[in-house]
């Protein structure tokens, strides 16, 4: 008779599941790192814009938003865009490559268990994404001399929000997407598109159509949440708390979605 107790039982259990997930999240870390292009492409990409816009116009002033200059706009609107593209892109062509080579069907039918493996996959996303916060915010402060946050909390609440809601906005266009072929292009048009309409390569004027228009998507209201968490415009509050609302519900919408039409099997099958 096992002399070992239910709560030495449930320990053991723990901890196990624990070790699956960290075992999974390098292995997530592994291919992603080793595709030395896509890592270049993923993290890069804000890093070289926020340089190359920072050193040709950093410096103009926008009066709209108190006088302040046009790299201190940049850094928290990259930030955003870190964010999002870990989550939205990068994971949604990872996904559709994964589900038309057949390797999410095989990983299904491992011994691995399905919630390991979501969980693994969105903490790999969670770390992408971070790291890209943390050099766009160096970056920002020792290259350009943007302050950092004045609310460090507001900063993480909007990035986790972001994280979350943006990493299922990911799984659900990918159930929309036909083959990995087309991954790539569909993600990325979408993407630069919502991009351009949320005004990240310029600030949008206040109460022009093209800013009325953004305020129903969610890319605007991560950006403007980023933007409050740096106190752009001056004096204004931290706390985005009607923006991170907008976007936790577009998350909670891709999640219903995703559940309705995600699949595990190639299509082309």
């Amino acid at each position: 008779m096992s002399s070992t107790t239910p709560d030495a039982r449930t320990h053991q259990h723990w901890l196990h599941d624990v070790r699956l997930v960290v075992h999974q999240v390098k292995y997530e870390q592994l291919a992603f790192w080793l595709n030395r292009v896509g890592a270049i492409f993923t993290v890069g990409f804000s890093v070289v814009f926020l340089v190359m816009l920072g050193l040709s116009a950093g410096n103009q002033l926008i009066p709209s938003l108190g006088n302040i200059r046009l790299v201190q706009y940049y850094v928290p609107g990259f930030i955003a865009y870190g964010v999002m593209a870990a989550g939205f892109t990068t994971l949604a062509i990872t996904i559709v490559v994964r589900r038309e080579t057949g390797l999410l069907k095989r990983l299904r039918l491992s011994p691995l268990p399905t919630w390991v493996l979501i969980a693994s996959i969105f903490i790999s996303t969670t770390i992408v994404a971070l790291v890209q916060v943390l050099l766009l915010l160096v970056i920002g402060r020792f290259g350009y001399h943007v302050a950092f946050p004045s609310s460090w909390a507001a900063l993480i609440l909007a990035v986790l929000v972001g994280i979350v809601s943006f990493s299922a906005m990911g799984v659900a266009i990918s159930s929309v997407v036909p083959n990995q072929e087309t991954a790539g292009p569909v993600t990325s048009i979408v993407f630069f598109v919502l991009l351009f309409l949320a005004g990240l390569w310029f600030p949008l004027p206040p109460g022009s159509g093209l800013a009325k228009f953004s305020n129903y998507l969610p890319v605007r209201h991560l950006m403007t949440a980023m933007d409050r968490s740096f106190q752009i415009p001056r004096g204004v509050s931290p706390w985005a708390w009607h923006d991170l609302l907008v976007v936790a519900l577009w998350g909670v919408g891709a999640t219903l979605l995703s559940l309705r039409r995600f699949r595990w099997s190639p299509r082309r099958s």
